[in-house]
């Protein structure tokens, strides 16, 4: 089955957002979840080799002033930036965007309304609801001649699937246009589903299947967590293009493990933890 294709740009110009060539090109695409509230961290991890950073501010203590200079210091480097915003209204996304993201992440996404309500929060009007101020944007966009144009062809909007009543309207919320990735968070949706974080059951395997089915039936990009290669490679063979790779923090306490362990020495606190439950 051919990988589904988001639309090439509306107009010619230079540039595309590269998260978006790459999934329109059928490729996949990394994040690095970024929860730490460190600039360097940030940068660091955009040279690297992973296509865009998921800067979390749902799930962690990172401001708007600290994505800012997130923002401002991944300039011309190859991850772009992304965020998730705590909540999916239309000023959390306007803000994100006037600081410069590429793609806002809409937690628990789980009716038509606010499918249609994220999509109209990343594009100007008559398109969308998204507010005119993005002097700062345009700093550090790579068009901003033309930024409004341009922020509208190529602000990415993933939509992500959490709750049993998204599942439940996931055709409805599948058939919005201007959503660009169905993401699975299938942490939240285990425990939506009474499993308490567990992800080996039926049910949840059912719940994925659904939404990965929505997603193919109405050309839209597939997501979901992936914690190593393994998973990655089965995640692809299955459909999966836009994946979300562990944290800053889990990173650090593998490079760790990998020089510690065989000497004795690796202590976690947590052991076994991960964002992935």
């Amino acid at each position: 089955m051919s990988a589904p294709q988001l639309s090439a740009p509306q107009s010619p110009q230079a540039w595309e957002n590269p998260v978006r060539r790459s999934l329109r090109e059928g490729r996949p695409v990394i994040g690095i979840t970024i929860t730490t509230p460190s600039v360097e961290i940030a940068a660091r991890a955009a040279t690297l080799g992973f296509d865009f950073l998921w800067i979390e501010m749902e799930h962690s203590p990172i401001t708007l002033e600290t994505l800012r200079a997130m923002v401002l210091a991944c300039r011309n480097l190859p991850a772009v930036p992304f965020a998730r915003v705590p909540v999916n209204e239309l000023w959390t996304a306007k803000r994100v965007l006037d600081m410069g993201v590429h793609g806002v992440i809409f937690p628990f996404t789980s009716t038509p309304e606010l499918a249609r309500q994220a999509a109209a929060a990343c594009r100007y009007p008559p398109r969308g609801r998204r507010g005119s101020g993005p002097s700062l944007a345009m700093l550090t966009w790579p068009e901003p001649q033309r930024y409004h144009d341009s922020a509208d062809e190529h602000v990415m909007v993933i939509a992500v699937i959490e709750e049993q009543r998204a599942v439940e309207h996931i055709d409805e919320i599948a058939s919005v246009e201007g959503i660009d990735v169905l993401f699975i968070g299938t942490s939240d949706l285990s425990f939506s589903l009474g499993l308490r974080g567990r992800q080996d059951d039926p049910l949840l395997e059912d719940a994925i299947a659904r939404v990965l089915d929505a997603a193919r039936r109405h050309n839209k990009i597939a997501g979901r967590p992936a914690r190593d290669a393994d998973q990655l490679r089965r995640f692809l063979d299955q459909g999966f293009l836009f994946f979300q790779a562990t944290t800053d923090l889990n990173f650090m306490a593998d490079g760790a493990r990998q020089l510690l362990a065989p000497f004795g020495k690796f202590i976690s606190s947590l052991p076994g933890r991960t964002i992935y439950g």
